[in-house]
């Protein structure tokens, strides 16, 4: 076990000590230690045009499939105004529902970084819009996925706390490097997560609300599995990074999902852990509380890479 200890005052970054492993990442010259930009970057009228038909392309979609909570909080935020949103001025809008704001970064960046950025409410969003030849896939978060996809739920006051108490647990994950299992459960929760509403499924993940092809998938798609969220499972499951996902985790409400995380004692979760992941991501065990066993056609037939239709 690591040396680095869980701090509890996140006023400043604390140090990572040389046996904690994290992806090698060189912050560029001109940052801090936070890694947050100077300033948003000056978005060109080709910038915010993009925004613009991406914003078009997902309301499109998106009604009827988004959780509700999202979808209050596009609309109390208003990130459809028209082109790029200011980060100034949304964090300001932001910090008033729920004391949260937006800092832009350059890229990804490292994880107990982004974990201290969390711990004090601020989301690192990337400084860059894709090109119009990436318009339908990019590898690397842009200022779209961050802000369309995961600011609007940072309105809802459960969420919100949900998120903070996540990066506050990250340095506990360092601890024990098992950072792959708590980004496990970032991915299954945060980017692909699933609720249960009283209307049926809806989406709250952000890789799935930036996106069209999987809004669709995740949720209407016969090749998914569909398992209700349990937290151990989930940080055990193998994902997928560049691909529809073949299993979505369910839950019945932020107020669950935050209960199951912040309650659940971390340190014995990681001194069971393996290194690697327990469960591939096509998996259903007999310990799931499965809504839907997914055909897994697509993924059978290849995936993105074969051309193969995503049903």
């Amino acid at each position: 076990m690591s040396t680095i200890t869980a701090p509890t005052d996140f006023t400043r970054l604390p140090d990572l000590p040389a046996d904690v492993f994290t992806a090698p990442l060189r912050r560029p010259t001109h940052l801090g230690e936070d890694w947050v930009e100077p300033s948003q970057a000056d978005y060109g009228a080709q910038d915010h045009a993009t925004w613009d038909r991406l914003f078009a392309r997902q309301m499109e979609v998106l009604p009827g499939r988004a959780a509700s909570a999202f979808m209050a909080g596009l609309e109390r935020l208003d990130l459809g105004r028209g082109g790029v949103p200011e980060l100034a001025r949304l964090s300001r809008e932001l910090t008033a529902l729920t004391g949260w704001s937006v800092v832009p970064v350059p890229m990804l960046i490292p994880d107990h970084v982004f974990f201290w950025h969390l711990a004090n409410r601020r989301f690192p969003a990337g400084n860059f819009i894709r090109s119009p030849d990436r318009f339908d896939y990019i590898e690397e978060p842009d200022v779209f996925h961050d802000v369309f996809g995961h600011v609007p739920l940072l309105a809802d006051p459960v969420y919100a706390d949900y998120m903070q108490e996540y990066g506050r647990a990250g340095w506990k994950a360092m601890r024990y490097n098992r950072l792959k299992a708590l980004g496990a459960l970032y991915w299954y929760t945060v980017e692909f997560g699933l609720v249960q509403e009283a209307d049926g499924l809806r989406a709250y993940g952000a890789g799935i609300l930036s996106g069209p092809a999987e809004a669709v998938f995740a949720l209407e798609a016969r090749s998914p599995n569909r398992i209700m969220l349990n937290v151990d499972r989930a940080m055990r499951t193998d994902y997928v990074i560049s691909d529809l996902q073949p299993t979505y985790f369910v839950i019945e409400s932020f107020a669950q999902l935050y209960h199951q995380t912040v309650e659940r004692d971390f340190d014995r979760l990681y001194r069971g852990l393996g290194a690697g992941f327990t469960y591939a991501n096509t998996a259903v065990i007999d310990v799931d509380d499965v809504i839907h066993k997914g055909t897994l056609e697509y993924h059978l037939r290849g995936g993105r890479g074969s051309g193969a239709e995503p049903v």
